[in-house]
């Protein structure tokens, strides 16, 4: 059962520090977004192999624990472990869900968030590389931003397969 509740006190916790239990990374936003998942319980599966799965262990870590392009393509396509569902616009999100951000819509997606409040319907976020906490999901205020950016909303499924 996906812990959502410590999830994003794990987000709302090391936002803006580096728990050393992991490594950190120069672009960290998935490494982190990925901690706060493993913190709600997701399982990993797929090690060692790094191109399968979603996993960190033994001093290695698959591509979609680390880097935003590939957590996208297994949050979409994952049938086992953790798994989730796209769904159609931000509000639809609950804490804990992730976001995934394609700036230069070029179809590689280059930056991931996870939900840890709302403002009504609209979903803060929380990130590291350049960390924040509590922004507004759509980053319009952001340089990376751009207007022709595009995002996937992962509603994270609750229970774990």
């Amino acid at each position: 059962m996906y812990d959502r509740e410590a999830a994003v006190h794990y987000a709302n916790t090391w936002w803006d520090s580096y728990n050393p239990a992991y490594p950190k990374f120069d672009d960290d936003c998935t490494n982190y977004i990925s901690q706060c998942l493993r913190a709600g319980g997701a399982p990993m599966w797929g090690s060692p192999n790094r191109l399968q799965g979603w996993w960190i262990g033994g001093g290695t870590w698959s591509l979609s624990w680390s880097t935003p392009h590939s957590l996208r393509w297994y949050l979409g396509t994952s049938k086992r472990g953790l798994t989730a569902k796209t769904v159609q616009s931000a509000e639809q999100l609950d804490l804990g869900d992730i976001i995934v951000y394609d700036f230069q819509n070029d179809g590689r997606y280059d930056h991931s968030t996870i939900v840890t409040a709302k403002d009504g319907d609209m979903p803060l976020v929380n990130a590291h590389t350049y960390n924040v906490r509590q922004r507004t999901w759509d980053y319009k205020d952001s340089y990376a931003s751009t207007p022709n950016a595009r995002y996937i909303f992962f509603k994270i499924n609750d229970n774990f397969s």
